[in-house]
This record gives C-alpha cells, structure tokens and sequence, in this order.
C-alpha cells in the first residue's frame, strides 16, 4: 500500500514528526529552501512585471530528486514547513516541483512538534498560500533590488578607501542608522547637573526615620530634568535644583522649620502579569537574563520547537512555533495551565482571562511562544535537557515560567505616600514626600522569582526615587497632623545620562516598536550589520565601526527618503497588505520601485560627475568607465577592452617589517623568500608575506606586552569564532606551546597600585572607559587617549 510523504524543512523536525505519524507515512526533509535568487545577477525582471528567476540552490539537486522519486510513488503530499512566510516560500517551490510526479498536494501548519499538535493539523489540510508566498517574494526581490542597485553606489564613494565588499540592505542599513543616529546623540550629549534633598524626619510615634524627598519649594514643584543640556527648554530650566550653593541653601532654611504630616494616602496596587512571549520579547528577556543574543536565543528554541530527547518518550517537542508576534493562547492550553496552578499553587493563584495586547499586524493564525504542555515543567524534564545543553534547559525554564505566570492572578501590593511640609508662618514652604509598599498577595509572583525589566524600574516620580534610594521602606504608627523633625538631610548631586547604546535584544525592541522587521528577521538584522563590519559589540554594547559611520553617511545623503523609518515600515506594511490579500505584488513593487528608481538614477548622475577620468592603465585611453563586478570595482577601458581592479586605488603602499618570511625559509621551494609586510583588513592590521597568495603566511600584529605567563612571546589581537563577526581576544603569540589569552585590550602602562607591567581596559555604563589591573584588580579612569599607541589614536 502506498505511503504519504510529508516534506519539511528540517531532518531534526521529521524525525520528531515521523514518530507520531506512523508508518503510513515518510517524513522527508528539505533542509531548508531549494529555490532562490541566483548569485551573480540581479535575477529579476524589471521590465515584465518584476517577475524573479529562480534557480536550485546549490547542493540541492540530490535532495529534489529524492523528492521527486518518493513524491512519485506516495498516495499524498504534506507539505508541513514552517508556519510563516519563509515556510510558505519553502511549499510554494516544493509543490512545483513535486506536482511534476504526484498533483495531490496539501500544505499543513504545525505550530507544535506534539502528538495532539500535529494530529489536529493532518486534520485540516489547506493549499498553498499564494498571497503570503507572494508576500515573501516581494520582500526577497525588494532586498535583491536594494543590495544590488545600492551597493555599486557604495562601492564608487568608497573607492580606494576600503577593501571591503561594502554592500547595503533595506532593513540592515536602517538598523545601522538607528545605531549610528544614537552614537551621535551620545557624542553630543551634555550632561545636566540637578541636586535633590532628602531628609530623615522623626515623630513621637514612629520607630525609625522617614526618609523623604523634596518635592517642592513654596508651591513650585521640583521635577528633575530629563536629557541634553541643549535641549533643555526656558521653563525647564527653573524646575529643578541646578547648582550645589542653591541645594546647600534650601538644606540649611529647611533644617530649621517645624513640620507636619500633610497627608497620607494608602491605595492597593493590582500589578498584571506579564504577556507570554513573542519572538522580540523573548530575545530581550534571553538576553537580560541569560545573556543569550538573538541568533543564539532562536538557535536553542528551533531546538525545543523541532524535538529534544526526553528518555523514554523520545523525541518531543517542547515550545510552541518561536516566530510570532501574537500573544494569543489557545482555549485548551489556557485551561491546562490554569489546571496546573490550581494543583500546585492553589485556587486563588488562577488568573482570569485577560484581553491581549497586540500589533494590529500579528499574526492571528499563529500563538505565542509557550510550552507545548504546561504540565512538562522544568523540573521534570532538566536531567534530559541539561544533559543535552544547559543552555536549552535555562531557555526552556524562561518560557515555561513566563507561561505559567500570564496565567496566573496579578500580585496585590499596599502602597502608601506620605507627604509632610513645613508650617506656614516659618518663611519659605518646603515640601517632601515618602512612598513605601507591601506585597500582599504575590499571585503571578510565586512562579517569577524576579519581575521584568520594566517593573524592576519601579514606578515613575517619588516611587522610583525612593526605591532607589534603597529606603522605600515606611514605619508603622504615621498620622496625618502629627508633628516632625528633620534629624539629618542629606544633598544628593546627580547630572543626567546619555541614551544607551543598543543591545542586540533592544536594537531588536527599537524595530519592533518602530513597524521594521518580523519576527523571522529580527536576528539576521542585528546579526548581519555586524557580519558587514559596520557594527562590533563591546560589553554587549552596539558601537559603529568607522566604515559603519562612514556607509551610513553615505546612504542617509544620497537615499534620504529610501533609507528612513518611516518608508520601511511602509514597507513592511505593503508586505502585509500582500499577505493578506488586500494588494498585489505587482502593485506594491510598482510603489516602491518608481520612486527608488527615480532617486538612483540622480545619485548615478552626480557621481559621474564627481568620479574623475581615470586613463587607462595598459593604452593611456580616457575612454573609461568605472563599473561594479562581483569582485569590487574596476576600470573598464571602451578602446583596449582592459579591465583594472581598483580595489587598492589610493592605499599606501604596506609598510616593510625587514624581516623574511619563515614559511617560505621554511617551504624552500625555490621561488624565492618573501619578505613580511605590515598589512590591513576589516579586523585590523596584521603581518603577512608579500608573496601572497603564493604564500599565505600571517600572523597578529604585537603589542609590545610580553606574555605574562611565558615571559617569552608577545600578546598579539587575535580573532575567534566563525566569519565576519568573530571576536577579538588577545593571546600570546607562542600559542599553541602557551595559551594566556585575555578578553580585553591590554594597554603598555604599569599599574600604579602593584606595578605590574600591563593593563586591562574595561567598559560600563556608568563609567564609560577605564583601566583594571589584571594582577591586583585596581581599577581607575586615567586618561586613556594618553595610553593609545598612535595607531589607534588615527
């Protein structure tokens, strides 16, 4: 009898798959997509309706025809890739290659790799979705079009300055804006000086001190400053206390007043719990507290989504499909959950249900991200995962608890202000409030040890003020009227902070909020810009590279209206008014190519114009062109037919070390001995032959350090990890006989406490930059551009 295929993408996925189909069935996998733009050409037509041309992948072509065998012989065809538009791309090209051989194609969605998961979906089959699969066209073919029309741009201004194979994206470059737009907001950020007071007050009936904040000075409120000291408005410069002498001033008038409880207020605070996760706030949430980045955070949930060995059940799926921007719960899994509460926490910890909050663009048909069942909780399944990889177990864990806790009652917290000012017939009237609170009843709580990010921020004003002053606590015995006096105040002098730099996870929260990207992009977006070089990451910190700030440059002045927020969320919403059937392909491609087109062509235009003649190298011709290749830019001569990369056009000769190359001492292979050379990459400079790429000899470029382990070698900048977005760390360079490495900068100055030989610089938020000594841990904040060797001065 014959057997139903089912097609998916990944061999983990079809072999948790095929364990609950049976043997009616042949899972198969097609790792991925099989179709795709080519390579070397732009692929699209932009002449006939924008139509792409698609050609196999590369090393694909034994996988379609094993398809394509079993496809003829199978009763049926499930097409189950992801349930997005990526996944939907994956079936619209397998079904028109598998209809070749077996017509009877149906396309299932399995939002969870369960038994009851993927037997309901086998029960409503649907066709291939031709809108969203034109949805996803138009993105891929939108970003063919950018990247290749906008990088040539790229490659002409940036001749003979970077080596680099610059290349720009419609999303990439705005997320590099982003990045770039706030580094400069941080270069010119002023701080502003503010003071607050606050006062310990006694009363007869209190046991410990209330400890209070000015809040305002004969009825003028003091509110402290937000911002860059340029910004600062007229009004805004009287509302809060601006310089030391005024502080000292109000805290010596009000020392000597008698004060009173003006008032007390007690209120009960309903604290909701958090919304189960959705693919941006998991990577924040992952990144908070696991300090997992984007890519490593979606990497361990396509491990729990696909299947995880669990002992004697095998292979199970434990989450929920993790890219979604829904918050939706399904009916059956809201009532395991509650379920669950109820018989491990009590009835009184069972939340009601509660209406989501969603981007009106969610996607209806998909759920949140949440454990497949919520009776697997972590403890019953951690000796499985961490014997795997703790990571998944500690990502499990996060979903899991997150879960069970939107399920749960909001918390109930008592909190309480008092308010005490000075008496009216003593002069100037000085005001000062004290917030505290209590947990009451803990609800979702119990299962999260600690709130989010946003809640640990407290409540803005006074409350946030008082919880960080560290004393938000309140005693017993406070009555309105009763009389008090200050017995210590103390002048807290504080000046305002420059917005942060991106994180990965809050780059990815900015998109998010700002309508740009999808829950299947958000991690090669911030994965990619640093891939490119444009951005490194420095204490989990987004800085761009000099040739990052110098492409964005680039970009916002020659593609200001292409290149902006507002056109790509545009952008991202005409997606999905394609997906949802309400435009077509055509129509939104037209929309956005006519204007693109028009402002390409002006900055080819002043280009041209700008580009000098450049003679032809071989015949001396001005009968040039300067074109863009697969390799770079070069020089096309009309007369000679010469083409001359200009790849290294304006670059200084590299620099001779006066030494030889040892590889080729050593090879001897009678072409001569190279001679090793100082030169330049995206990474840096390093030392290589100059009989490259005859010999590929390198090695880091010195510090001047001598090994603190060896005494022997010197630490050298080295790389580690994979590709463009590798690491820097610093090792010896006697590796592998010795393996001191270090993960920060080491600077040639001795430290001033031990006098050890070298140091360490570090970076935070607070403190910006400053040295530690790696011996005696001695940290202090010098003048670092001091200890920069020229080099990294330029």
């Amino acid at each position: 009898m014959a057997k139903s295929l089912v097609i998916v993408e990944s061999p983990a996925k079809a072999k948790t798959i095929n364990k609950y189909l049976g043997s009616g069935y042949i899972v198969e996998a097609s790792v991925g997509h099989i179709k795709d733009l080519p390579k070397s050409k732009l692929g699209v037509d932009l002449e006939n309706g924008f139509a792409p041309s698609y050609t196999t992948v590369k090393g694909k072509k034994e996988i379609i025809d094993r398809l394509k065998k079993l496809a003829a012989t199978s009763k049926e065809i499930f097409l189950a890739t992801d349930p997005d538009r990526e996944g939907e791309a994956i079936a619209y090209h397998l079904a028109a290659i598998v209809s070749e051989k077996n017509k009877n194609i149906k396309r299932v969605l399995f939002s969870e790799i369960t038994k009851n998961g993927i037997t309901e979906a086998m029960k409503h089959p649907r066709g291939v979705d031709q809108a969203l699969f034109d949805a996803q066209q138009a993105r891929r073919v939108m970003d063919r079009i950018i990247g290749y029309q906008v990088s040539p741009i790229l490659w002409k201004a940036f001749i003979g300055k970077s080596a680099e194979a610059l290349s720009a994206g419609r999303v990439q470059s705005v997320a590099l804006r982003l990045i770039c737009e706030r580094e400069e907001a941080i270069r010119r950020f002023q701080p502003i000086d503010y003071w607050n007071l606050w006062a310990d007050f006694s009363t007869e009936s209190t046991e410990f001190p209330i400890h209070a904040r000015m809040i305002s000075v004969d009825g003028s409120e003091i509110r402290n400053p937000e911002g860059s000291l340029q910004d600062l408005s007229e009004a805004e410069k009287t509302s809060f206390i601006g310089n030391e002498a005024t502080a000292r001033g109000y805290a010596k008038d009000a020392q000597s007043k008698t004060y009173r409880i003006a008032s007390l207020t007690k209120r009960e605070v309903k604290k909701n719990p958090p919304q189960p996760f959705i693919t941006s706030s998991l990577q924040a949430a992952a990144s908070s507290k696991l300090r997992f980045n984007p890519r490593k955070t979606m990497g361990l949930a396509q491990r729990l989504y696909e299947g995880v060995e669990l002992g004697e059940e095998g292979l199970t799926g434990l989450i929920t499909y993790m890219r979604t921007d829904s918050t939706r719960i399904a009916p059956e899994a809201r009532a395991e959950a509650l379920q669950y509460i109820e018989q491990n926490y009590g009835a009184k910890y069972m939340g009601e249900e509660r209406k989501t909050k969603q981007s009106k663009l969610a996607q209806e048909a998909h759920e949140a991200i949440r454990p497949a069942s919520a009776m697997r909780d972590p403890k019953s399944v951690r000796r499985f995962l961490e014997a795997e990889d703790k990571q998944l177990f500690a990502l499990y864990e996060l979903i899991w608890k997150r879960f069970i806790a939107s399920q749960m009652a909001p918390a109930l917290i008592d909190q309480t202000t008092v308010e005490i000012e000075s008496l009216e017939n003593e002069g100037s009237k000085y005001r000062f409030r004290a917030s505290g609170s209590v947990v009451t009843f803990n609800g979702y709580m119990q299962v999260m040890d600690d709130v989010d990010e946003s809640a640990k921020k407290g409540e803005e004003g006074a409350d946030a003020l008082e919880e960080s002053s560290g004393k938000a606590k309140l005693p017993n015995g406070i009555r309105e009227g009763q009389s008090s006096n200050i017995e210590h105040i103390d002048l807290q002098g504080s000046a305002t902070k420059p917005p942060p730099r991106f994180s990965e996870s809050t780059l990815v929260k900015e998109l998010e909020s700002l309508g740009i990207g999808r829950p299947s992009t958000y991690a090669s977006i911030v994965g990619t810009v640093q891939e490119r070089g444009y951005v490194e990451q420095e204490e989990r910190r987004l800085y761009p590279t000099p040739l990052g700030l110098d492409v964005n440059r680039i970009l916002v002045k020659s593609f200001p209206e292409i290149f902006n927020v507002d056109f790509t969320a545009q952008m991202e919403q005409d997606l999905d008014g394609i997906a949802s059937s309400e435009r077509t392909y055509e129509s939104v491609m037209t929309d956005f190519y006519v204007p693109f087109k028009h402002v390409l062509d002006q900055v080819e235009e002043r280009l041209v114009e700008e580009l000098p003649v450049r003679p032809c190298p071989t015949c001396g011709s001005k009968n040039t062109e300067v074109k863009s290749g697969w390799f770079g830019m070069y020089l096309d001569c009309a007369d000679c037919g010469k083409k001359t990369s200009l790849k290294n056009e304006g670059r200084p000769a590299p620099e001779n070390t006066g030494e030889q190359c040892p590889e080729c001492i050593k090879r001897n292979d009678g072409e001569g001995i190279g001679e090793l050379l100082i030169r330049s990459s995206r990474f840096g400079k390093f030392i290589g032959c100059n009989r490259y790429p005859k010999c590929k000899y390198t090695r880091a470029m010195p510090t001047g350090i001598k090994c603190p382990k060896c005494s022997v070698g010197d630490i050298s900048e080295r790389r580690g990890g994979k590709g463009k977005a590798a690491r820097k760390f610093w090792g010896c360079s006697r590796y592998p006989d010795c393996d001191f490495l270090s993960n920060d900068r080491p600077v040639n100055t001795n430290c001033p406490s031990c006098n050890n030989n070298w140091l360490t610089t570090k970076k935070d938020r607070t403190r910006g930059e400053f040295l530690k000594c790696p011996n005696c841990k001695h940290e202090f904040t010098p003048e670092l551009n001091e200890m920069k060797t020229e080099e990294e001065k330029d």
